[in-house]
């Protein structure tokens, strides 16, 4: 039986962090896991779809050498695939075309799906998230939708609208500090959602007034990202409001003289900082 004491660390206790793929795109995955491993996190995200064309992403596909490679990464070091990453939701989306990528997720073990979603007709751009959870389901595997403030989904409001819309059980919508606090989302927002609709948080901080061109929110998002804590977005207040098993990972690109191993090391402790 636990004693008082022990149910309040329980309660208290800090949450594992992961680390997006992006923090490090350039690392291919088994080594991408070993350094995350390395720099302390207790799980990874793969980036196995491309964020937009020409975007850099790895195949992993099911029985593959290179999968293989990763499960055997993933086993020894003691660390877990928690999400793969990025999917567009246009007009012109096909969820079926994603089959054979979350076949071979979900047998490294992956739970979660990132999408964004840019499409005008919000009919159609619900019924494509709704036909995209179902898919991922009979893998195991739910989907979080992410808002970009040059998408059509383009806040934290939008994006749960929709998760709410799809009626969904695996369905979420996720927290990029970035473009939740740069569209209009505040930290007490959080406290608010329904229980279950957030099961992705990505820590990141940034500098200066928020830009409003779509190219300049591009920029910010790819090269403009901080550690969380070393810029001015009220990141410490958003981890005080996290909903209880919500996954938190980091993602900040490297944009500095650092090797991946000192990148990854520096977020690691920078997050661990805030979150205890």
């Amino acid at each position: 039986m636990e004693t008082g004491e022990e149910t309040i660390a329980a309660r208290t206790s800090a949450p594992s962090l992961g680390v997006a793929h992006f923090s490090a795109i350039d690392i291919e995955p088994a080594k991408f896991v070993l350094l995350a491993a390395v720099a302390g996190f207790s799980s990874v995200g793969l980036r196995l779809h491309p964020a937009f064309p020409g975007a850099p992403y790895y195949e992993l596909s099911a029985g593959s050498d290179a999968a293989r490679d990763v499960k055997a990464r993933l086993d020894g070091e003691g660390i877990s695939l928690y999400d793969i990453e990025f999917v567009l939701i246009g007009p012109d989306f096909n969820p079926a075309a994603l089959a054979s990528m979350l076949e071979a997720a979900s047998a490294l073990g992956a739970r979660r799906l990132s999408v964004c979603g840019d499409d005008p007709d919000r009919g159609r751009l619900v019924a494509n998230f709704v036909a995209l959870c179902d898919l991922a389901a009979t893998f195991g595997m739910g989907v979080d939708l992410e808002n970009m403030g040059w998408r059509a989904v383009a806040s934290f409001d939008d994006s749960l609208s929709i998760v709410q819309s799809s009626g969904r059980d695996n369905a979420g919508a996720l927290i990029d500090a970035l473009h939740f606090f740069r569209n209009g989302g505040q930290a007490n927002d959080v406290s608010s959602v329904p229980e279950g609709m957030i099961r992705s948080i990505q820590l990141c901080d940034a500098r200066g007034p928020a830009p409003r061109a779509a190219d300049q929110m591009i920029s910010e998002a790819r090269t403009g990202r901080f550690a969380p804590g070393l810029g001015e977005l009220p990141v410490a207040n958003l981890i005080k409001v996290l909903p209880a098993g919500a996954a938190v990972s980091v993602e900040v690109p490297i944009h500095s003289s650092q090797t991946p191993e000192e990148h990854l090391r520096h977020l690691h402790n920078a997050a661990r900082a805030l979150t205890g």
